[in-house]
């Protein structure tokens, strides 16, 4: 069974000012397609932080799942932090989202989330609205449990 991690990045939902909702459904989501998810965590918007997490959660499962902080405001950084912490990026995963993205809202087109690989790890970037980090993981879920088997080292082909 593959093994993710969900960390919402949010100021509010780390001051507790607002319930985090699209963490919980990040998670469930990948559980109904087989991860065993563990842990979920809310870190700021603040570069610094998310990478600090970033690190410490990619040495601990196969797949990290983002939720929020992908936009174009001034405390958007969680892209910005994915790419500092990754040694390659995954272009077809975002570009794929955003696709699927544009089917729901034109808005798609200003999401700056990356995949990013991190030794044996993935990083994915979601949206931060429930709505938005649900609609955009189901757009790549099938593909992400092949592509933990490729960072294991599973890369036979039948």
């Amino acid at each position: 069974m593959p093994t993710a991690a969900v960390l919402t990045v949010s100021d509010s939902c780390f001051r507790g000012e607002r319930t985090d909702l699209s963490g919980p459904a990040t998670a469930e989501l990948l559980r109904q397609h087989g991860f065993q998810v563990a842990p979920q965590e809310i870190v700021p918007d603040d570069q610094a932080k998310i990478e600090a997490a970033l690190v410490r959660l990619s040495e601990q499962v196969q797949l990290v799942v983002t939720a929020g902080g992908t936009g174009i405001a001034e405390r958007d950084v969680t892209p910005d932090a994915t790419r500092a912490v990754c040694s390659r990026l995954v272009e077809g995963i975002p570009e794929k989202i955003r696709a699927a993205g544009l089917a729901q809202t034109p808005f798609a087109v200003l999401s700056r989330g990356v995949c990013g690989v991190r030794g044996r790890s993935l990083i994915l970037n979601l949206p931060g609205s429930p709505k938005g980090a649900v609609q955009s993981l189901q757009a790549v879920i099938d593909i992400l449990p092949h592509a933990v088997d490729l960072l294991a080292g599973k890369t036979g082909h039948e």
